[in-house]
């Protein structure tokens, strides 16, 4: 069994790139900076299903995704979760969060509809810089 992004996530988001674990995804709603990561392994449903030291990497990738979404937006909050409900496939959602946003201080999860960026190219050149392990 290979890797294959589920076709929900795959519709709902921008391809951002990939660090050494997970797949890392825009989420086409330019009301939240919003980035999901997917582990690249077939199967995966919970963060159980990793290894212990792929839980780690999981851990890392997402924090480093914060750090670096706060860092990029301005944003106040970093709001992670892996919740699964709707999507199966293991993926953690990595958003930011401000006073401001069409949603706070409540979920992202069903508040209004989505406004899809006009062009996305920017912010994801930003985010792929942001995300690049530095060569010493």
């Amino acid at each position: 069994m290979t890797f294959a992004l589920d076709p929900r996530l795959e519709a709902d988001t921008v391809p951002l790139g990939d660090m050494a674990l997970c797949r890392v995804l825009l989420m086409n709603d330019s009301r939240f900076p919003w980035l999901i990561l997917v582990p690249r392994r077939a199967g995966l449903v919970e963060i159980t299903d990793l290894t212990p030291s792929e839980r780690r990497a999981l851990f890392e990738e997402a924090a480093l995704a914060a750090d670096r979404l706060k860092l990029l937006t301005g944003a106040k909050k970093i709001n992670i979760g892996a919740l699964g409900n709707v999507v199966r496939q293991l993926h953690v959602h990595v958003v930011g969060r401000s006073e401001t946003d069409a949603a706070w201080p409540g979920p992202v999860w069903g508040a209004g509809v989505a406004e899809p960026y006009d062009d996305p190219q920017p912010l994801l050149d930003r985010l792929r810089r942001a995300l690049t392990p530095e060569v010493p």
